[in-house]
């Protein structure tokens, strides 16, 4: 008598994480998330580890945890995968200020972005 199974958001050869919340400008975020677009998982992760990017540390993370998903969940090939799409969106921003001189307040904002890694299951051709 319970409530149907929710549909996948993704197809069955696709894992998906997400990430939400990054201290980082989506602009930023963008630049880390275009480095691994298209390319295989393995190369992905070094390329994010050598990265001189702060916020390369949690990309990573980010894309560890959908290939976990894929191999955990979805029971796909971790040595197939290539991560298929990588966007970023934008999150609240807090607005702060800084007194400035006659009587003027100097707007600063502090900008939080969100981050979502597909992986897809590839068959290698050989």
């Amino acid at each position: 008598m319970g409530k149907d199974k929710n549909p996948r958001r993704v197809a069955d050869n696709e894992a998906m994480a997400k990430l939400r919340m990054l201290k980082t400008s989506p602009q930023k975020l963008n630049l880390v998330a275009g480095l691994i677009r298209g390319k295989k998982v393995e190369k992905a992760l070094n390329d994010l580890t050598f990265s001189k990017k702060r916020i390369a540390i949690d990309v990573k993370k980010c894309l560890q945890s959908a290939i976990a998903n894929a191999e955990n969940n979805h029971g796909l090939d971790v040595d197939e995968l290539i991560v298929a799409e990588a966007y970023v969106g934008k999150n609240l921003v807090m607005k702060r200020g800084r007194p400035r001189a006659r009587g003027r307040f100097g707007k600063i904002q502090k900008p939080f972005s969100e981050l979502t890694i597909k992986v897809r299951q590839i068959e290698e051709t050989a």
